[in-house]
């Protein structure tokens, strides 16, 4: 990559964090909305706007003049029982998963349409969208209208702009630490997967580097998944 302007949502933990880091690494110029900006502190390159996007506006003056892709990471895991999910639960995913999303590519969209070659928008589902999963109910549903979002963008946009998700299964972040809080967990949720370990967040940034890159240039419309194989197969021994 040359030199080029990505704005990444959620860019200071997690897997966005991982997504800032190998941009940064790639000598691309990164603006970062997030809550907290530790973790990007030491990243050369990297602008910080402090937001959290389920309650403020972004200022569009805040943003690059033109821009070349943009990722939006924030979510939730909410795994609860069926019947003792509520209304605002699921509120409260849609609202990070997809309203805070809209919100992002509608302030990104005047610098994406800027751009000479195509732009790159990268959002995220969940593994659990394509494959029914008990106690996921809110969280599949909320990423099941990004994967709505995705496809009605990605034709909407084209031939200017790219849309794609991934869906990641489960990933060794902190949203997850409850799921993977001593060894025990980590080796049931590891053994569920066909490639017997868990997800890290650089698995998922190198799949969202990807899909930033020129080199994914026929790709759009896309859900793809960075899962282990669990959505996909099965193992038997």
């Amino acid at each position: 990559m040359s030199e080029k302007n990505f704005v990444v949502f959620g860019g200071s933990s997690g897997i966005g964090l991982d997504i800032t880091r190998l941009l940064t690494q790639s000598n691309q110029r990164v603006t970062v909305f997030s809550r907290s900006i530790a973790a990007i502190n030491d990243l050369k390159a990297v602008s910080h706007v402090c937001i959290d996007v389920t309650r403020d506006d972004i200022d569009a003056s805040s943003l690059p003049d033109r821009i070349q892709g943009l990722v939006y990471c924030p979510g939730s895991i909410r795994l609860r029982p069926f019947h003792r999910l509520k209304a605002e639960d699921f509120l409260a995913d849609f609202e990070i998963s997809l309203l805070g999303a809209v919100k992002a590519i509608q302030a990104c969209l005047p610098g994406l349409k800027k751009v000479d070659v195509p732009g790159s928008i990268v959002l995220f589902s969940t593994v659990a969208v394509e494959t029914g999963m008990p106690f996921h109910a809110s969280i599949a549903s909320a990423k099941g209208a990004v994967e709505g979002l995705t496809r009605s963008l990605a034709a909407e946009l084209a031939p200017k702009i790219r849309v794609n998700a991934i869906a990641p299964s489960l990933t060794d972040t902190n949203l997850a630490k409850a799921l993977l809080s001593d060894e025990g967990k980590r080796a049931a949720a590891a053994e569920r997967h066909p490639l017997k370990r868990i997800g890290n967040p650089a698995d998922i940034a190198a799949a969202a580097k990807f899909l930033l890159d020129d080199s994914a240039s026929w790709i759009t419309g896309q859900i793809i998944a960075v899962d282990g194989g669990m959505g996909a197969i099965r193992t038997f021994k």
